[in-house]
C-alpha cells in the first residue's frame, strides 16, 4: 500500500525520476541525490512501511530479499570485498528524513565509528 504523501512512494511508483540501479516486484534501489560514499544507493521496500520500528513477523521475507539485493548491488558496484556499510534510520531524532523504511548502502570509502 503506498502513500500518497510518501517521496519514496512516488519514485516506486516511477512518479518521480530517481537514478534506479535495481527494481523488482518486492525491492527498489537507486542511487541517493546527496551521496555521502562514492557509492550511496538507497534500498526500499515497494509496500509502504514507515521505519524499522513499525516492522513485524511478516516482514521477513520482504528484508530477506533486501538484504539479498543490497549484497548483489555491492559486487556489482565493485564494494563488496573492500566492505560496505548497509544502515536504516528509524525516526527525525535518529535522522530519518523520508518516512519511509530505507537502507542506505555506502562504500568506495574508508567509514568511520561510530557514525553519526
Amino acid at each position: 500500500m503506498a502513500n500518497e504523501e510518501c517521496l519514496f512512494c512516488h519514485i516506486a511508483a516511477m512518479e518521480v525520476p530517481a537514478d534506479i540501479v535495481f527494481e523488482d516486484d518486492v525491492v527498489i534501489a537507486f542511487r541517493d541525490i546527496t551521496p555521502k560514499a562514492p557509492v550511496h544507493i538507497l534500498l526500499i521496500p515497494r509496500v509502504h512501511i514507515t521505519s524499522a520500528a513499525s516492522l513485524n513477523d511478516a516482514n521477513g521475507p520482504m528484508l530477506g530479499r533486501l538484504f539479498a539485493v543490497a549484497a548483489q548491488l555491492a559486487r556489482d558496484e565493485g564494494i563488496a570485498k573492500s566492505g560496505f556499510r548497509l544502515t536504516t534510520n528509524s525516526g527525525p531524532g535518529a535522522g530519518q528524513s523520508v518516512p519511509h523504511l530505507h537502507f542506505h548502502m555506502m562504500g568506495g570509502r574508508q567509514m568511520g565509528w561510530p557514525p553519526g
